[in-house]
């Protein structure tokens, strides 16, 4: 039983058609799945992906009326895109220069090069060289030339204000190893963690930050990170690994296109473990994912009264 990597970031956005525009058209992401938090049907839940929707590759949004984040620990700090390699980061510096979009340049971060950048409500992303590791298929409709375009997820960065407890829960819980560590900018130490094979689509960051504030969530924050099971059968026994852990948790939650396990590990980061499967095409067309408004069947009879409720992308 053994998490084999990320499964998808969901974060914060207060304006649903930049947040379309700049994912599919700038970054040039598959909308694969547009529907609605499952538990506030009010809001959007946009889900960007690879060419195939794969699990590992998702970076999802909900749609919420709130200010910008107040930034500080016991959060995500930034979130890793994948590209295949040093040319794609060339391409990427200049598109995004091009598109008036404030970068830092390339840089080496942890001996990988990274190009480090935010979108419009602040957003922190890092375009990071993964040579071919992970999944991620081209999308043949995006605006990205096919050998530049974002593979999927890469490496996560956590602060916290200390490091054992969340150190725990990685490595005692969730099975992950502590595999190296390297300093920021700053001087402050960042430890990496790893699951299943290893790779950039496969780890966790975790700045130590004693010195700064809470964070407060909002536009630019991320909601919380989720994990890849692979199978049912690994997710019953996660249920009941938490449960036997007495690790304070959601219980199973079937989201219809994955089933879910939520909990906060202790410095209050909210974690998902999420299964591969079924998949965003289980309601449809492969070939025409996010088209259309996709509602899980114990929402379909509310489609008038939440189509009614939603703004236009």
């Amino acid at each position: 039983m053994q998490l084999t990597g990320l499964h998808h970031v969901t974060a914060v956005t207060a304006d649903a058609p930049y947040n379309h525009r700049f994912y599919t058209q700038t970054l040039g992401m598959r909308l694969v799945k547009k529907t609605v938090n499952q538990d506030d049907t009010s809001a959007y839940h946009l889900f960007y992906a690879d060419g195939e929707a794969n699990p590992g590759t998702d970076l999802t949004f909900f749609d919420w009326p709130v200010p910008r984040e107040r930034r500080g620990t016991h959060s995500v700090v930034r979130t890793g895109l994948r590209v295949r390699d040093e040319a794609a980061l060339e391409y990427w510096a200049g598109r995004l220069s091009d598109a008036g979009i404030v970068h830092g340049g390339i840089e080496t971060r942890d001996g990988r090069n990274i190009l480090p950048f935010e979108d419009r409500e602040g957003q922190r992303l890092a375009l990071v060289v993964d040579e071919g590791r992970g999944p991620g298929v081209p999308w043949a409709k995006s605006p990205v030339p096919a050998d530049f375009q974002i593979r999927g997820l890469g490496p996560i960065v956590l602060s916290v204000p200390e490091l054992a407890p969340t150190a725990a829960v990685l490595l005692h819980v969730m099975g992950m190893k502590e595999v190296r560590t390297y300093a920021t900018e700053e001087g402050r130490a960042v430890h990496v963690f790893e699951m299943g094979e290893g790779g950039p689509a496969a780890e966790v960051h975790v700045r130590v930050e004693p010195c700064l504030d809470p964070a407060v969530q909002g536009a630019g924050a991320v909601h919380h990170v989720a994990f890849r099971v692979t199978s049912f059968d690994e997710y019953e026994e996660w249920a009941r690994r938490l449960k036997e852990l007495r690790i304070p948790n959601s219980g199973k939650v079937d989201r219809f296109y994955f089933r879910s396990l939520y909990f906060r590990e202790p410095n209050g980061i909210l974690f998902e473990l999420a299964t591969d499967g079924p998949g965003f095409a289980a309601d449809e067309d492969a070939e025409h994912l996010g088209e259309r408004l996709a509602l899980p069947p114990f929402l379909e009879g509310r489609r008038g009264e939440i189509e009614a409720g939603l703004k236009a992308l």
